[in-house]
């Protein structure tokens, strides 16, 4: 019998005792996020089906620990312009399809109470020990991105790596590390110190992770976070971590504090489900923390001493000027790094519309390649960009000259299949690249501008030169091509190049004691774009 239910978050779920394909029995089926159904054997269990995350808005994720092979279907409504639709397929972060249309022709008809769906197979596969990615987006709108993860492999269950603590000294900031900490490490905190950070090593399904703090004295949560900043904080610097920062002033008083890291899973949420409550339990890590605040004892002293100058109009008066100074101060430190944090914020927010633009730039050429029916480059340019992706989807803020000169030079590789335009990235013999960082793809937005609007068209006539150049302790940064150029004086609607020029504003912000200065010229014999970052040396 032909079961059809809907779930409160607007999952599609529809049972099909009809369905075999490639001689699996799949009659049961589940949400798998946005536009996707998953098809599994009638032995299914504990299936955990379509959870969502505070922080990511379209992504769904399905944990099927027990299962050996699934079936996803996309499906459509009445109004929904079938060849808008593209999408993407990753296993285990490998692409398997990239940017494939949906085949009209093998859109079926079905009836959903009264509703006619049109649905199509995007394959059978194997989930056991995988994780299997879909990724679906309209032409009309390629932001939007409805992402489904179908996780086949056991929990990796976190586990912290090192605890950071962040102090004040008479010469501006430094860190003490505690690293393979124990199930419970001892702190204490003094006037001079920021905060703590705990770190842990990066994985793909870090956003399923929450972390919170709880007193243990009244067993209350103090703390709860559901998002990971990722930065190379290792003294050596030799990865990128995940890592959680805990303002200090989170710890009210000296006590034991547990600190708990565990799955955004609703375990309620599934499937003829069996987990137990141990299995449960064994997903989670927990920290005990043994905090000292050192200022409890002085603010004891602090009360008697008050107590003491009430006697003395004159002690009184000294009193309360030494708190509203300090009161003052620690306001003006507060709203200063409070603006510092926004600027951050937004600095990270328009990273993450960089990444996408690019990237979907990269996959229509993709498209473009094949399209022509050039399928070497098209294999060429998937190769190059499949690495400089891992490159572009990095969170790091600051990369070495040597790093931005590699991305750069795979990215004029990968276009230059397109187009053939001649191109060299020149450096100043008295410059370090590995030694000296810039903020990461910084030039770029601007090489993808001298490709798209300036060489694209001149084929073989095309030129691009880079350059990285020293002047005194000034890093300059330029891009010259000898396009057709443009109008200076108008606004450049390009959204890589406003994004950058926010970027640059927001630069300025961070970093006072230098300056970012961006100069455009352009004429019809070509366009140059330098930017210097002024006592950067």
């Amino acid at each position: 019998m032909k079961k059809i239910i809907f779930t409160f978050l607007s999952f599609l779920l529809i049972s099909s005792a009809t369905y075999a394909q490639k001689g699996i029995n799949f009659n049961r089926s589940y949400a798998g996020g946005g536009r996707l159904l998953m098809f599994l054997d009638s032995t299914a269990k504990n299936v955990y089906y379509g959870t969502t995350f505070p922080n990511l808005d379209n992504t769904s994720f399905s944990y099927l620990p027990g299962e050996n092979s699934v079936s996803i279907n996309t499906y459509f409504r009445k109004n929904d312009r079938v060849e808008d639709y593209r999408y993407t397929i990753l296993i285990d972060n490998t692409p398997l399809t990239v940017n494939k249309s949906i085949d009209i022709k093998e859109l079926k008809t079905v009836d959903h109470a009264g509703e006619i769906l049109r649905t199509t197979s995007l394959g059978d596969f194997v989930i056991k020990g995988t994780a299997i990615t879909v990724l679906i987006y309209s032409i009309n709108n390629p932001l939007n991105i409805q992402k489904s993860v179908f996780y086949g492999k056991q929990f990796p269950k976190a586990k912290i790596t090192a605890f950071l603590k962040n102090f004040t000294t008479d010469k501006g900031f430094d860190s003490s590390w505690i690293f393979d900490p124990e199930e419970k490490s001892d702190f204490t905190f003094t006037e001079k110190d920021l905060d703590l950070t705990l770190v842990k090593d990066k994985t793909d399904i870090d956003y399923l992770y929450s972390t919170s703090i709880k007193d243990k004295q009244t067993n209350k949560i103090i703390f709860e976070s559901t998002a990971w900043n990722y930065s190379i904080i290792s003294e050596d610097e030799s990865a990128l971590l995940a890592s959680v920062k805990i303002d200090k002033n989170v710890f009210r008083k000296s006590g034991d504090y547990e600190i708990i890291i565990q799955p955004l899973m609703n375990w309620k949420h599934c499937w003829e489900c069996g987990i137990s409550a141990k299995e449960i339990e064994s997903y989670i890590s927990r920290y005990t923390l043994s905090v000292t605040l050192e200022n409890e004892s002085y603010s004891q002293k602090e009360v008697w001493t008050y107590v003491g100058l009430a006697c003395s109009i004159l002690g009184i008066l000294s009193g309360l000027t030494m708190v509203y100074i300090k009161r003052k101060n620690k306001k003006k430190l507060a709203e200063k790094e409070q603006q510092e944090n926004i600027a951050k914020l937004q600095l990270s927010s328009i990273r993450s519309q960089l990444n996408p633009h690019f990237l979907f730039n990269a996959l229509a050429g993709i498209q473009n390649l094949m399209n022509k029916n050039e399928v070497d480059n098209a294999n060429k340019y998937l190769t190059k960009f499949a690495r400089l992706t891992r490159t572009v989807l990095g969170d790091k803020e600051l990369i070495s000259l040597s790093q931005e000169k590699k991305l750069l030079d795979d990215y004029l590789q990968m276009e230059q299949l397109r187009f053939g335009f001649k191109y060299e990235i020149n450096q100043a013999q008295d410059l370090d690249l590995d030694n000296v960082e810039i903020p990461s793809m910084l030039l770029q937005p601007f090489v993808e501008n001298a490709v798209k609007h300036g060489v694209a068209q001149k084929a073989d006539d095309g030129d691009i030169v880079v350059s990285f150049i020293r002047q005194a302790n000034n890093l300059v940064l330029t891009v010259a091509d000898n396009g057709n150029g443009f109008d200076t004086d108008k606004p450049n609607k390009g959204l890589g190049i406003v994004l950058s020029n926010n970027r640059i504003a927001l630069l300025n912000r961070i970093y006072k004691e230098n300056h970012f200065t961006l100069a455009m010229q352009s004429s019809d014999k070509g366009t140059k774009i330098s930017i210097t970052l002024t006592e950067w040396l």
